[in-house]
């Protein structure tokens, strides 16, 4: 099966681009209701994602640290526990399985090593779940 059968596309996607501040990516992150996003370089480039937990052991790290402050930091300055590991295109189904059993989104990549957009595992997991019992 074709992973792309699952993608949201890019333009679908909140992502923050990796000269963002840690204000806009909070500001993001809480409009869209997201504990983690993809972080992307202007170029198109998967960087890595950046998660709650990360902005909020960098912001209890930093004792002074307010929204005005927030707004100069940039994303990239907020050390990240993991990334979440991306797949290319035309990957194989199980590579996909293999990484959304472990994160819940699998950033996609086109042949340039460009973000095309994600793959959730609630979408992997509707499609099990829909066509289990039924045979091709």
């Amino acid at each position: 099966m074709n992973i792309l059968f699952f993608l949201t596309p890019k333009s679908e996607v909140a992502y923050i681009y990796d000269e963002e501040s840690l204000r806009q990516a909070l500001e993001k992150m809480e409009y869209h209701k997201y504990s983690a996003v993809p972080i992307l370089s202007r170029q198109g480039r998967y960087v890595g994602t950046l998660t709650e937990g990360d902005l909020l052991w960098y912001i209890k790290n930093q004792l002074s640290l307010n929204l005005k402050e927030a707004q100069r930091i940039p994303v990239t300055a907020v050390p990240r526990r993991s990334d979440n590991f991306p797949v290319n295109a035309d990957s194989k189904m199980e590579d996909l399985l293999d990484k959304a059993m472990m994160q819940n989104f699998v950033p996609v990549l086109d042949d340039d090593k460009s973000f095309i957009g994600i793959v959730t595992r609630k979408d992997i997991m509707k499609y099990f779940a829909k066509n289990i019992g039924k045979t091709e």
